[in-house]
């Protein structure tokens, strides 16, 4: 069976002015840019009156080797979204108002292809191998999905306040 441990689970809440296609766009070419393949495993939408409320759920993976693979899963909230017009710079421009809460989980998945689940033997080697003679490794993937998470977290925060300010 594949081992998926999540390492950390971080939330960013936002209130205020921005351009929800444009902040969109720029979390999901974070991940481009970064070599994680996107998947939207879930979009809804309500409208209410000239408000919206959206609901995303992201799946993000990278292929570190052929036991390793890092996951971050991404539940994007948006409430009250409405249309409003904006003066930056002395010209009118069209944003967003509302509230996003955005939660991220960072996993680490051992054995994503399932190679040592054949039997119980290969399950025990598997178990001795992720101990003992991995562990360092383990530990270093582990860190670099925390700093992953977190970093991607003070990304889109600052894109966020940046929009939001101007």
């Amino acid at each position: 069976m594949v081992e998926k441990d999540q390492i950390i689970k971080e939330k960013l809440d936002y209130s205020g002015l921005f351009d929800f296609a444009a902040f969109y766009k720029y979390m999901h070419d974070w991940f481009k840019d970064e070599q994680y393949g996107v998947i939207e495993e879930k979009y809804s939408e309500k409208i209410s009156g000239n408000a919206r409320d959206i609901g995303i759920e992201w799946k993000a993976m990278k292929n570190i080797s052929d036991y390793f693979r890092i996951e971050h899963g991404i539940k994007i909230d948006v409430s009250g979204l409405t249309e409003v017009e904006v003066e930056i710079d002395g010209k009118k421009k069209k944003m967003n108002k509302g509230k996003i809460a955005i939660e991220i989980k960072g996993i680490l998945v051992k054995d994503y292809e399932n190679k040592w689940d054949a039997q119980p033997f290969l399950r025990f080697l598997r178990d001795v191998y992720n101990k003992y003679v991995i562990r360092a490794r383990i530990d270093a993937l582990e860190g670099k999905v925390v700093a992953d998470v977190r970093t991607w977290k003070d990304v889109m925060k600052a894109y966020l306040e940046l929009t939001g300010k101007r």
